[in-house]
């Protein structure tokens, strides 16, 4: 069985969407440098054992509460 390269083998799925991306984001930090580049934001945030922005509704998102916990009271809110 012959392996390729993955860059041989034509466009890659796994390609990053930054442009569409930035355009849903909803991170109300706007210095980011992980704007629209969703799993550097993902790794950075579970790194610091808390969730994403776009995991939160805008007004939640805007407290910068982004811990588990207030995703947590959320979901028990019936707010998301």
């Amino acid at each position: 069985m012959e392996i390729t390269n993955r860059r041989d083998a034509g466009p890659d799925p796994m390609e990053c969407k930054k442009p569409r991306n930035v355009d849903v984001c909803n991170c109300s930090y706007e210095p980011c440098p992980r704007k629209g580049v969703c799993c550097d934001c993902l790794a950075y945030h579970l790194r610091s054992r808390e969730l994403p922005a776009c995991c939160f509704p805008d007004a939640a998102e805007r407290t910068y509460d982004r811990s588990f916990a207030h995703f947590a009271r959320l979901v028990s809110a019936n707010k998301i």
